[in-house]
């Protein structure tokens, strides 16, 4: 196969994956909004501030113990290429068990000292088995990693976007009215959601990879896949640790009703993060692949497309949630309203990460501990600002929403220093152009602004039921015309590699 058309392959598996993943966005953004108007409305602002605190530590610590499975597979896997698919399954075996045995360890630890999940308080007794989803959460993701090699993305967006935020949205429901889990609503419902989408990624990881054959505990191999998988687990949790280091400093300065205004903004801005990370497991087995046999401009190439892809569609999810963003939070009560300009950093953030996290999806591959480097470097900075920042609107007597704002602010400016230095070290290494920035991002938003701006004097369901439409309408157009070239449009048809051309 010549290099052009292995290039043409991975572009068509990339766009289909792609495509995929823009539906589970859609289908995920359509199930998150039932959750919210359940949490904001029923359960109020500081119950949901003292579940979002509890959530912090217990995402980290499941994430660490899956031990970067989620990238690092698909190395362990791409380097036992050859290998028959008993061997595959028992390395994806081995990850099982080594996540299972420190997730299950985080999670006795934290039964008997809890006091770090719930700088705010409990909301009742049954909040303490939020540690129960810990090796749920660890071996899901490693699941989802092994189909993803495969190229099925269709199980992670059926488990992300499908199953577990409709889980958690009926639940949260049914639990608030039955008297006796009123109070621990949000805790069990969270913990249903989870176990509910690790088994729907199990049936299909059976189906794919079926049970161990000849498989037995390795404790030498685990204990060498523990260390290598150390800058992995950092990468990782550095990443995710961004996105709520923030709620568990205002956790820690300010009122539970801060925290819940300020996660509720989280909830929506975090939309275009989970499309871009989704990019992930499908950009991990092309990218591998071409290390292994040293095709670095086609590396480039790949984070230049998808870097593109990524940042255009959230620059558009940004322009559509934050120019009626007043409309948006007050879907969610009067009070979340102060969380406007929470959200609007929010989202301005996930734009300027976008660079970030598709770098990191070959520096985690080449050069681990400097990219280690520059994200503890990044989450350093992020904690001083949002301290500094919450600090100094609560010496100046601001509300609650300028706390929120705050620590919002912080995490653009440290994801978009992130996204530059990350870019730089990448473009050094491939010894190759990786930026995604074009100039028609430029073209496209400023009309969808103008629209966006214009509503805005209108009344708020206006703005909600034409004023969206409009705005993304406006900005799809031009960037349809003006910033999508017919390799970029790729991601939007089902046939990727042209038919070969008839028999004379």
């Amino acid at each position: 196969m010549t290099a052009a058309s292995q290039n043409t392959d991975d572009l068509a598996t990339l766009a289909k994956g792609g495509r995929t993943n823009t539906i589970g966005f859609l289908v995920r953004l359509i199930a998150r909004i039932p959750f919210l108007v359940i949490a904001t409305r029923l359960y109020g602002a500081e119950a949901l501030g003292r579940f979002a605190s509890a959530l912090v530590l217990i995402e980290i610590v499941a994430l660490v113990c899956s031990l970067g499975e989620k990238r690092g597979l698909a190395q362990r896997l791409s380097d036992g290429a050859g290998e028959n698919r008993a061997a595959e399954a028992n390395l994806v075996y081995d990850g099982l068990l080594l996540a299972l045995a420190y997730s299950a360890f985080a999670a006795i630890v934290l039964l008997v000292f809890p006091e770090p999940m719930f700088p705010n308080g409990m909301n009742s007794r049954w909040d303490i088995w939020l540690v129960a989803t810990i090796p749920a959460f660890a071996v899901t993701e490693i699941l989802l990693a092994a189909q993803a090699y495969r190229f099925d993305i269709a199980t992670t967006v059926r488990a992300r976007a499908i199953v577990e935020p409709w889980t958690i949205s009926i639940a949260a429901g049914a639990f608030f009215f039955i008297p006796a889990t009123r109070e621990s609503g949000l805790a069990l419902a969270f913990i249903a959601s989870i176990y509910a989408g690790l088994l729907t990624a199990l049936w299909p990881f059976l189906r794919t990879y079926g049970l161990p054959k000849g498989w037995h505990p390795r404790p030498r191999a685990m204990l060498a896949m523990s260390s290598r998988a150390f800058p992995l687990v950092g990468a990782d949790a550095i990443e995710r640790g961004t996105r709520l280091l923030d709620i568990f400093i205002l956790g820690l300065f300010a009122p539970p009703s801060a925290v819940g205004i300020y996660y509720a903004a989280q909830q929506i801005a975090s939309l275009p993060q989970k499309l871009k990370t989704s990019f992930e497991p499908i950009l991990s087995p092309v990218i591998t692949k071409n290390l292994r046999i040293g095709n670095m401009e086609a590396i480039a190439a790949q984070v230049r497309q998808v870097g593109f892809w990524i940042i255009a569609v959230q620059l558009g999810i940004a322009l559509v949630l934050g120019m009626p963003g007043e409309a948006v939070m007050g879907l969610w009560g009067p009070d979340y309203v102060a969380g406007t300009a929470a959200l609007a950093f929010l989202l301005a953030a996930e734009v300027a990460a976008s660079m970030a996290v598709v770098s990191e999806s070959v520096l985690v591959y080449i050069a681990r501990k400097r990219n280690l480097a520059i994200s503890v470097g990044i989450i350093a900075l992020q904690a001083v600002l949002t301290i500094v920042l919450i600090g100094l609107a609560a010496r100046l007597g601001l509300g609650r929403g300028y706390q929120a704002a705050g620590a919002a602010g912080a995490l653009m400016i440290a994801l978009a220093i992130s996204s530059l230095g990350k870019a730089l070290l990448l473009k050094h290494l491939l010894k190759a152009p990786v930026s995604n920035w074009r100039w028609a991002l430029v073209y496209a938003a400023a009309p969808a602004v103008v629209v966006g701006y214009a509503f805005t004097f209108l009344p708020e369901w206006t703005e909600l039921v034409f004023g969206v439409p409009a705005v993304l309408g406006t900005y799809g157009f031009v960037i349809w015309r003006r910033g999508f070239d017919e390799a970029d449009k790729v991601l939007f048809r089902k046939q990727v590699v042209p038919a070969p051309p008839p028999a004379q």
